[in-house]
């Protein structure tokens, strides 16, 4: 089993908590790990990304080579372009629907949502208005990375202890509101 995961988005938008889940939720299973990000400029709305790699045998590198990731993960549209490349022909790309326009001339979102169609596994998910009507806006990454449960090679519950492994310390409500989050995605992927 191997399994290399892109994820995008920007400064602020939770990449960095969707990477140590995910993370959790891996080394629950007993799995190899290597991670490598970019956060130079995520203060200032600049782009994030981390390269996941999972393996339940020896990894030797943390990058990800273009054309072989099996899942991208995006809370940001027009990030996830930036990786298509990286995608293999096989691989699914998952995204937020809601653009973080950060930039003057951002492009047209409906140019972006077409390049994203033309992949021929895609989920666009509007994670923000899932997240808002469950009164937890902060949590839309986590709606996210719950579309993206079912092309992730780890269990629902690997997901869960990986939520009670990063927010435990700040309560249980917290913790259920990131996994109800985690839930109302991986119900909008099956749908």
């Amino acid at each position: 089993m191997k399994s290399d995961i892109i994820l995008a988005g920007v400064g602020g938008q939770g990449i960095l908590s969707i990477a140590a889940v995910i993370g959790f939720a891996a080394l629950n299973r007993k799995f190899n790990l290597k991670q490598s990000e970019v956060h130079g400029m995520s203060q200032r709305g600049g782009d994030v990304q981390s390269n996941l790699r999972i393996s339940d045998e020896e990894i030797f590198s943390d990058l990800i080579p273009k054309g072989t990731a099996d899942v991208i993960i995006s809370v940001e549209p027009m990030e996830s372009l930036r990786y298509m490349p990286w995608l293999s022909d096989s691989g699914w790309l998952v995204t937020n629907s809601k653009a973080f326009e950060n930039i003057p001339d951002y492009p047209d979102i409906d140019l972006i949502y077409k390049e994203i169609k033309k992949i021929p596994n895609h989920i666009i998910i509007d994670a923000d208005s899932i997240a808002s009507e469950m009164k937890s806006r902060k949590s839309s990454n986590m709606v996210v990375l719950g579309a993206a449960i079912p092309y992730l090679p780890m269990e629902w519950t690997d997901f869960e202890t990986g939520i009670r492994m990063l927010f435990g310390r700040k309560g249980e409500e917290i913790v259920q509101m990131n996994i109800n989050a985690l839930k109302a995605g991986l119900k909008h992927s099956k749908t």
